[in-house]
């Protein structure tokens, strides 16, 4: 096991606390389960999956791994939290799923230990969980192919965010265990778009991630407000 100081700790404990409700999609973890065929759809049109090798930043217990191993990658998922990590492996063994594996080691470990070594990286709804994002961006380029694709997803930093994200999503519709996000932890999508510039990762595509809380289904839109994707490619 490699560590990194670039963590939490009880960010960590947080997570490990559910780690056993992961695949559980009527618990904490439903917005991730209702999310993942849409996030999956845009990485697969934008950098294909079939035959890629892929890596998963801040996997979790394994929801968007397993969905690409699915679609022909070969899939590594990483994390720095034992306990869903365990659940992740334990899943994938139970469904057969044969093109996943997972570590646990630091996102700037691995990049040292091996750069340039993925055609696609992604790393979902973990940046707003680490002491420092940019460090994070920085180390998901070193390990892509010169042209390759990198996927981030997190939340946007305004008072809008702040409503629904923390107020509406985990006090009043209780999507989310309260306590779940910071909201001095939200990143502005132009600070992003910098550390991927000083990264040298050329943005390519975003999309905002919206939900409907009178159908209960969530939807991709041009509407970056609150919940945002990036697309970017490592220049060649």
């Amino acid at each position: 096991m490699m560590t990194s100081s670039n963590v939490d700790a009880q960010e960590l404990a947080k997570f490990s606390e559910l780690a056993h409700r992961w695949w559980d999609p009527a618990s904490e973890f439903r917005p991730l389960h209702e999310i993942n065929p849409l996030r999956l759809a845009w990485i697969e049109e934008l950098a294909g999956l079939e035959g890629k090798s892929v890596l998963d930043v801040g996997c979790g217990g394994g929801i968007l791994a397993e969905a690409m191993a699915a679609r022909a990658a070969s899939v590594l998922g990483i994390d720095l939290a034992t306990k869903p990590l365990g659940v992740a492996r334990l899943h994938a063994l139970e469904r057969g799923v044969e093109r996943v594996d997972y570590r646990e080691v630091a996102v700037e470990a691995l990049a040292a230990e091996r750069p340039q070594s993925f055609d696609v990286v992604t790393c979902m709804e973990m940046l707003e969980h680490v002491p420092d994002p940019s460090s994070v961006v920085a180390a998901c380029a070193r390990l892509l192919r010169p042209g390759s694709w990198a996927f981030f997803s997190t939340l946007n930093r305004n008072p809008m965010a702040f409503v629904q994200a923390i107020v509406g999503a985990e006090y009043v519709l209780g999507l989310l265990p309260r306590g779940t996000h910071e909201y001095a932890r939200f990143i502005r999508p132009s600070e992003l778009a910098r550390w991927c510039r000083d990264s040298g990762l050329v943005l390519q595509a975003t999309r905002g991630l919206q939900y409907n809380p009178l159908t209960r289904r969530y939807r991709l839109s041009d509407d970056t407000g609150v919940n945002y994707l990036f697309a970017c490619r490592m220049a060649a």
